[in-house]
């Protein structure tokens, strides 16, 4: 359900970080979010509602995040926002350190590797590109599938945390950069042919600073390549807090696919393409059903948590996701087998664009 397989590592990681968190926790969570915002970052109205109230389902870290719908503009963002403490408390050990080997795992999936390859052929059309850069690229496995596809081509990746570093040492990306992109972006002016930033945008504090950032180190004719979840999607509507795209804490905004196409034609994008069947990530019963499991399921044993659960708790949890196993593979086989039909539909949960640097 989340971390890595239990073992005397994980378990010394566990009591090592305890005494940390602990110390994090001690005054409170007031400290990890910002004040509430009375108008929309998008277009400014103050035309807001409620879309959902939530905790962290990937994690489990304690706190409840909720997410506001602008009535004006669509926009959906997290009111009140992660404050810095905030965001790297509720990254921390998440796709590094303690959950390090279980992203990989996800990230190397054969349905992980069709969605890669599914990205970098929607690129052939527009020619090949001498340099690319990978916005947001974790540990690379997209740029080491997209490297196949096109043959030649220079992979760079970017991100914040230490998987660009490892990615750079494993291979699957020529060249590394670790920071935030808005900020590295002076540094790598016109050296690109393309930019991509598969399901990026929706955790950045500032998402229009980043297209700027992507118009200033594309070449002219180069092209942005952008995946995010669609917060349009009918998936998010019927199944509500547990729809997966969601994913609070880390979605600060979910952004309708027009605002991001008028936000394009501002920083002097032309749309070329625009699809919302194949971005399709097959997985919205299978992460909403185990998003209610884990509410309901006696908790792990975490370095958040102030004490190690006790033997009750730890049997009920080993005898309940065996029995839960069968269920969730047969939700993910609906999941895939319904997959051509759902993406043809506004069921489907994600969009991609592609837009030319003029």
């Amino acid at each position: 359900m989340s971390g890595t397989a239990p073992g005397p590592g994980r378990r010394g990681q566990i009591a090592a970080r305890r005494p940390h968190y602990q110390d994090d926790l001690r005054d409170g969570l007031g400290k990890f979010f910002e004040p509430p915002q009375s108008a929309c970052p998008w277009c400014g109205s103050a035309r807001l509602f409620r879309r959902l109230k939530t905790t962290d389902q990937l994690q489990h870290k304690p706190g409840t995040f909720v997410l506001d719908r602008c009535r004006a503009c669509g926009h959906v963002f997290q009111n009140p926002r992660l404050s810095a403490d905030g965001l790297e408390f509720y990254y921390r050990d998440c796709y590094d350190g303690l959950g390090e080997a279980t992203m990989a795992r996800m990230a190397g999936s054969p349905l992980a590797v069709r969605l890669y390859r599914s990205r970098a052929r929607a690129l052939l059309p527009f020619g090949r590109p001498a340099r690319w850069l990978d916005v947001g690229t974790g540990h690379g496995h997209f740029c080491a599938e997209a490297g196949k596809i096109h043959p030649g081509t220079e992979f760079h990746g970017l991100d914040l945390g230490q998987g660009v570093e490892i990615a750079e040492r494993c291979g699957r990306i020529d060249r590394a950069f670790r920071g935030p992109f808005p900020l590295l972006a002076d540094q790598l002016t016109a050296r690109y042919d393309v930019v991509s930033m598969h399901h990026y945008l929706e955790h950045t504090l500032a998402p229009r600073r980043e297209l700027a950032a992507a118009h200033r180190v594309l070449r002219p004719g180069g092209h942005l390549l952008i995946e995010v979840p669609d917060p349009e999607s009918a998936a998010a509507r019927l199944l509500g807090q547990w729809w997966g795209p969601w994913l609070q804490p880390q979605h600060l905004h979910l952004i309708p696919l027009d605002n991001l196409c008028v936000a394009l034609s501002e920083q002097d994008f032309t749309i070329v393409a625009i699809d919302r069947q194949q971005p399709h990530v097959p997985t919205d019963l299978t992460s909403a059903a185990a998003n209610l499991l884990k509410s309901v399921l006696p908790g792990e044993d975490l370095p958040w948590l102030p004490a190690k659960p006790g033997p009750l708790a730890r049997g009920l949890r080993a005898l309940s996701l065996p029995a839960a196993a069968p269920a969730l593979l047969a939700l993910l086989g609906c999941d895939l087998l319904l997959s051509p039909v759902v993406r043809r539909t506004r069921l489907s949960n994600a969009y991609r664009v592609i837009a030319r640097r003029e």
